[in-house]
């Protein structure tokens, strides 16, 4: 009795410890996977950040920015702009990390629900084994009773020897599991911490540069007014959009045939490959034909000698196998196509915008001030539509395509610009923020940026244009304002 009560104590005293150790919570990340992701992806943005600023530079490098106000405002337009898509960012983050947080919970609900039950069903089969007053296997054998009775009792027990280490294993399993859960679940909390600490230091900075923003206008608004209605301002502003599309649909030329080259040389890779691996699969067929064809030879002239004349056999060949060699960097041509230059490619077919002509929804919903090819005063025509809109107001990109260009332009403000391929591309400006960035693909409806009066505008809303080949051609006929 005192030895069965020993190790049923023993028992109860292991699996106590094992349920210690899954209550510990486990130690919190030093790095969170969003930390790593995000390291990751801006060292990416910035590749390609760092080739478009070089283009906007060069477009305005033959213009004397000094006693141009409106380009005293563009570093507060910009910053505003960058901390409200941050803000925007953060807020879509915080959702996703709020739902995984309340998955591990419910997830670990339903463990620790598995767990109790399985603490209960092992402390029954203690408490029965002890009341049962099993005797020990060495003692049933030495009994000398009935062989059937005492081997039943054997079985028995063996039955609940097997059902007491399953219920141990299975606690076991559920228990690491529940560490798993703690693990995650803090690595979710931490990152929540890191983006709610973000968002605190967004709203600062976009108050603090909303402020400045505020200042810089009322000073300048005098010297803004007198330069809104010079001609040349005007003009040079269209020049300063014509040469960036220019330079744009010349960039993504260029990368298009970049990536094209890069395509057909991983084709042809690819083509050697496949005849290497033809090649050598027909010369080991041949090989093993010529083998078992000397194997059925040399078979047949044993036969008719006696077993210690006989030739041996040649051995069949082994199986191939694939040898598992280290994945070596595949050797590039001059021109080839890097990711960041992929970034820029046309994201949609060719033929995609045109077939969409008429079909488009506007970018935003608001009365149109100006239309395309009406006189602007003293200046220029118009060359798309501007369309009054309360600040903060959503933009849409008209139709599927890729972000070009995401950045602040003297005269258009914060713009953002849409390449759809064919040469087709849509231009959003003077807007508050924008909200993607360069390289992202987007989607006909997706919110692209706020709109704004950024650029020195009067009046609050969004300047839309479409072009073909560089040039600028009426929307009215392919979007429904």
């Amino acid at each position: 009795m005192n030895l069965r009560r020993a190790g049923a104590w023993c028992a109860a005293f292991g699996v106590a410890a094992a349920l210690a150790l899954g209550s510990a919570d486990a130690a919190p990340a030093k790095q969170t996977n969003r930390s790593k992701q995000k390291a990751v992806a801006e060292a990416e943005r910035a590749a390609l950040q760092q080739k478009l600023t070089a283009l906007k530079r060069d477009i305005g490098q033959t213009e004397s920015a000094k006693d141009d106000a409106a380009d005293t405002l563009a570093e507060s337009e910009a910053a505003i702009s960058n901390a409200n898509r941050q803000l925007r960012e953060l807020a879509a983050e915080t959702a996703g990390t709020n739902v995984k947080i309340g998955e591990l919970a419910t997830e670990r609900q339903r463990l620790e629900e598995t767990i109790a039950g399985q603490k209960k069903q092992l402390a029954k089969l203690l408490r029965e084994q002890y009341v049962a007053g099993n005797e020990d296997r060495m003692k049933l054998l030495l009994s000398g009773d009935n062989p059937n009775r005492i081997n039943r009792d054997l079985q028995l027990m063996s039955y609940v020897s097997q059902a007491q280490a399953k219920l141990i294993e299975s606690l076991r399993t559920n228990l690491a599991a529940v560490e798993t859960n703690q693990a995650e679940a803090q690595n979710a909390k931490d990152e929540l911490e890191e983006i709610a600490e973000e968002e605190r230091q967004q709203k600062t900075l976009l108050e603090q540069q909303k402020a400045k923003h505020a200042a810089l206008v009322a000073n300048l608004s005098k010297k803004l007014d007198s330069q809104r209605k010079e001609a040349d301002r005007m003009a040079l502003d269209d020049k300063r959009m014509g040469a960036l599309v220019d330079k744009l649909n010349k960039l993504i030329e260029e990368q298009a045939r970049a990536a094209a080259a890069e395509q057909k040389r991983r084709e042809r890779l690819a083509a050697e490959r496949a005849a290497k691996a033809k090649a050598e699969a027909e010369a080991r067929a041949v090989a093993q034909a010529r083998i078992k064809e000397e194997r059925e030879r040399i078979a047949r002239e044993n036969r008719n000698k006696p077993k210690n004349e006989q030739k041996a056999l040649p051995k069949e060949p082994p199986p191939q196998i694939a040898a598992r060699e280290p994945v070596k960097p595949e050797p590039r041509d001059e021109g080839a196509a890097s990711p960041a230059d992929v970034a820029l490619a046309p994201a949609a077919p060719a033929g995609a915008f045109a077939s969409l002509k008429g079909q488009m929804r506007a970018p935003l919903a608001g009365k149109v001030a100006a239309k395309f090819g009406s006189k602007r005063g003293d200046g220029p025509a118009w060359k798309g539509v501007f369309i009054l809109a309360g600040e903060g107001t959503e933009v849409h990109a008209v139709a599927q395509g890729r972000v070009v260009f995401a950045d602040w332009l003297r005269g258009f403000g914060n713009l953002i610009i849409v390449d759809h391929g064919g040469q087709y591309m849509s231009i959003y400006g003077n807007n508050q923020s924008l909200l993607k960035r360069v390289g992202d693909v987007v989607k006909g409806g997706d919110v692209v940026a706020a709109a704004g009066n950024s650029g020195g505008n009067e009046e609050s809303g969004l300047y839309f244009e479409l072009r073909h080949q560089g040039r600028a051609f009426d929307p009215a006929g392919w979007v429904r304002f």
